[in-house]
């Protein structure tokens, strides 16, 4: 190999590689959807019929996770899930600004795409609005004043650690809860164990959210089931309190995108009242 050759061969290695674009329909305004860890884009199979009606929807599977690459070697930080997504968004060659919409993880990555600087070769990948669902706030327990969220957030940073520490069990018990869920819903197999424990630890466990919300200069809505096992009680009002974020509360819908969360979900990307029984309010504070 000559060296040409050999660097060819490298900075190709050092590419984002292209994520797996599970659904391209519709028209109209573009939405792309983001799923979280251990899913697919599966996640919006409830969302995706309500949005194709009036929106080109995107919904892609992420590095790792689905039909998406798993890259030797990738850390699986969560620079490395969102240059995956930018790479795949620039491949669309989209020629108008779009909304970003994550769940879970995918919250994410969307809100940390959206917070990066847009340049002149970027200018075809603007975002116009960010839609977060189910986001897993967990603020470092040292930033965290009351001390019952503090205690709460720890508990959940213990578990994830746990489960980590932990592969038997956890794939075990995976394998019993996908049985329980529409395929791609949840899976969490030997195939993925390496994206699924790196995007933990490097993602969620050592996150930026809060940080990469409050940069954001544009409008960011929050959808969130009352019933999300996922999210530490109080642990959302710091990013309530910010200006250009708005709450919507979906009661009796846990961390799922479940039909009623879904209707919901489609009312916000509308810009229109979330269907009942959603309500535009504030989260529980940490005694509710």
């Amino acid at each position: 190999m000559t060296w040409w050759a050999d660097l060819t061969e490298r900075l190709r290695s050092r590419r984002p590689p292209l994520l797996h674009v599970a659904t391209d329909e519709g028209s109209g305004p573009v939405v792309i959807l983001v799923h979280g860890i251990a899913s697919s884009s599966e996640t919006f199979r409830e969302v995706v019929p309500l949005l194709v009606r009036s929106h080109r929807v995107i919904a892609l599977d992420i590095l790792g996770f689905g039909k998406s690459p798993a890259p030797d070697g990738c850390e699986y930080r969560l620079e490395d899930h969102v240059d995956a997504l930018a790479a795949t968004i620039r491949s669309l060659k989209l020629r108008e600004p779009f909304m970003l919409v994550g769940h879970s993880l995918g919250s994410l990555i969307v809100a940390r795409f959206a917070a990066l600087p847009r340049t002149r070769s970027s200018r075809r990948t603007r975002v116009s609005r960010v839609v977060l669902v189910g986001p897993p706030v967990y603020l470092s327990p040292a930033e965290i004043g009351d001390r019952w969220v503090r205690a709460r957030v720890s508990a959940y940073l213990r578990a994830y650690d746990f489960l980590r520490l932990n592969k038997e069990f956890t794939l075990a018990n995976a394998a019993i809860i996908t049985r329980l869920l529409p395929r791609g819903i949840f899976e969490l197999t030997e195939r993925n164990w390496t994206p699924f424990v790196k995007s933990l630890e490097n993602c969620i466990e050592n996150q930026t959210l809060v940080s990469d919300i409050a940069s954001l200069q544009l409008p960011v809505d929050v959808v969130y089931g009352t019933l999300d096992a996922f999210l530490a009680a109080g642990s959302m009002t710091v990013i309530e309190r910010m200006r250009h974020v708005t709450m919507h509360r979906v009661d009796a819908n846990d961390h799922l995108i479940r039909p009623r969360l879904a209707r919901a979900l489609v009312g916000v990307i509308d810009q229109s009242e979330p269907a009942a029984p959603a309500a535009s309010v504030r989260s529980p504070g940490p005694g509710d």
